[in-house]
């Protein structure tokens, strides 16, 4: 007992944060502070715009900002990663509140906290290498999608209508603009995604988010424009954290959704601090300190009123790009967002809908690198087609379907492309051929004996192709398989070839094997397709000793005059 509990405290030790982490916060904390503070003023309006966004207002957001951002800082695999509400993360937890209310998103948060915690303890972080760029691709493009068309009822000033289906919610939107329309509020919109887009092409260090979002402010206090609705009331600080929100019997109905928020959390920060990593040199996180890390995060952010938390990718590249070194940067953003919400937040109250709305619309379109996606589109159309789905099924189902539909299908074709490399091909013998002979003892024996030789994988996606080309083997005494170029074998590999086998023997074909390897014997062994074989002695470990046994069958049916030697030559 004692033994389980000092290799499971062992586990969770390995996943807690060690000296060395805290050590290079004092490298340069200089470099970090200023870059936490950038980091910082562009994530104030992207935390206030996915808190409105997720249905539980711009405080929610803010209040994951500091509580989840501090914590995943602490607690994370990554020096670089910045966490808070995202875009992906929203897009996920519409459908929620629409359907469970506010409560029931901050129980969703805190269930998949735990599994976030439990994928840690179970070292999951390392399968994240296996998702192909396609399906990230096409899930970032899907995500910018959704996220741009979320913001479509706050862009045009018009109360965000009943549905859980962004296409249709969208549309709505744009029904009752017609009906009455606001030029104030799509002018606010339009006007702050110009301003960050344009300015990111002129001056990319400058934060040109919270520069649009504060003129958008000023310009609609000053005249006093009314079509632009405000955020509303914050209240000034974090509330006390409770547990008042949980409701015990509704954990069974929630566990699905908890799985789709956890597995949404897990892939984002994965893929932010694989992206953080390739942006340095000398970086790497742990996947599974940094799952340990975001487990954490939405365990707490919950209490204090806040959405479910990923890292995000935008400002971890902006926490990068300016210098960041050290988990202090994030935590310094995390900071500087609560001395906002303390302090400023009467303020923060006055910024207009519009403008976050315009934020997140300008979000979307830098997400979407146009020169990555067409250089996948491009690879093979393999890659097309899954980007292409991925990117759909986002757009037209939710985050977590799209992402299983991608990998389901990426896997799919790559299982054909790799059963399209196996081949079986008739191969000349003579070179095996033990002894000298004449011309005409080796026309005889092309007559009665032919060789295949099978490459590369013999599984489940192409083995029947080689069970139609055996079967159509006529006019021979003995077939010959040279297996040692069979790079796997699967039960399904096996049962065919066993298949094969029992076919050409009942037409009176004999079939000897050669260079069977260790892991193929086992699977041969578990459906009986060896039995089969060692019933005639017709196993063999070189080519040259199963052309001699094919010489003395032949030799036993009449077919070759002598009696076969040692070496397989007839006397």
């Amino acid at each position: 007992m004692s033994t389980v509990l000092a290799r499971s405290w062992g586990r969770v030790a390995s996943l807690l944060p060690a000296r060395a982490d805290f050590v290079v916060m004092g490298r340069d904390p200089r470099r970090d502070l200023l870059a936490g503070l950038t980091v910082a003023v562009v994530a104030l309006p992207l935390a206030l715009g996915f808190g409105v966004s997720s249905g539980l207002g711009a405080e929610a957001g803010l209040a994951t900002a500091v509580v989840a951002g501090a914590l995943a800082a602490l607690f994370g695999g990554s020096n670089l990663q910045v966490s808070g509400p995202t875009g992906a993360m929203t897009v996920v937890l519409v459908p929620i509140v629409a359907q469970y209310g506010p409560g029931g998103v901050l129980t969703v948060g805190l269930m998949a906290g735990v599994l976030l915690i439990v994928l840690a303890l179970l070292r999951a972080g390392r399968y994240m290498r296996y998702v192909p760029a396609p399906v990230v691709e096409g899930f970032t493009l899907g995500i910018a999608c959704v996220i741009g068309l979320q913001q479509v009822p706050n862009a045009l000033g018009v109360a965000t209508p009943e549905g859980d289906k962004v296409l249709v919610v969208t549309w709505r939107a744009v029904e009752e603009f017609v009906r009455a329309p606001n030029w104030t509020a799509i002018a606010l919109a339009a006007g702050v995604a110009a301003v960050m887009l344009l300015g990111a092409r002129v001056r990319p260090t400058v934060p040109f988010s919270i520069v649009a979002v504060v003129a958008a402010t000023l310009v609609t206090q000053l005249f006093d424009l009314r079509g632009a609705a405000p955020i509303g009331d914050l209240p000034a600080g974090l509330p006390a954290p409770s547990l008042g929100f949980l409701d015990l019997s509704a954990l069974g109905s929630l566990l699905a959704p908890a799985v789709a928020v956890a597995a949404l959390a897990a892939l984002e920060s994965l893929l932010s601090a694989t992206v953080a990593d390739g942006m340095t040199v000398g970086q790497q996180h742990d996947p599974d300190k940094e799952l340990f890390g975001q487990g954490i995060a939405n365990l707490a952010a919950p209490l204090f009123g806040g959405v479910p938390a990923t890292a995000a990718i935008a400002r971890t590249a902006v926490n990068v790009r300016t210098g960041a070194g050290s988990r202090l940067a994030a935590l310094t953003h995390a900071a500087v967002l609560a001395v906002i919400v303390f302090a400023a937040a009467p303020l923060v109250s006055r910024i207009p809908l519009a403008a976050l709305a315009g934020v997140l619309l300008a979000t979307a379109i830098r997400m979407v690198e146009v020169g990555s996606l067409r250089a996948m589109a491009r690879a093979t159309r393999s890659d097309a087609i899954v980007l292409v789905l991925t990117a759909v099924a986002t757009l037209v189902l939710d985050l977590v379907y799209a992402v299983i539909i991608g990998l389901v299908v990426a896997g799919a074709l790559a299982l054909r492309a790799v059963a399209a490399q196996a081949r079986m091909e008739q191969v000349d013998f003579r070179a095996d051929l033990p002894g000298e002979h004449s011309e005409e003892e080796h026309a005889l024996l092309a007559e009665h004996i032919v060789a295949y030789r099978i490459d590369g994988p013999l599984f489940f996606a192409g083995a029947h192709r080689f069970l139609l080309e055996l079967s159509e083997v006529a006019d021979v005494r003995v077939v010959i398989l040279r297996l040692s170029r069979v790079s796997t074998m699967d039960a399904t590999g096996a049962l065919v070839l066993k298949d094969a086998v029992e076919k050409l023997n009942r037409r009176g074909i004999a079939v000897l094997i050669s260079g069977l390897r260790p892991g193929q014997r086992q699977a041969l062994e578990s459906v009986g397709a060896l039995d089969v074989l060692r019933r005639e002695g017709r196993e063999y470990a070189t080519t040259p000793e199963a052309i001699a046994g094919a010489r003395a069958h032949l030799h036993r049916a009449g077919v070759l005059p002598g009696a076969p030697d040692a070496a397989g030559a007839v006397r």
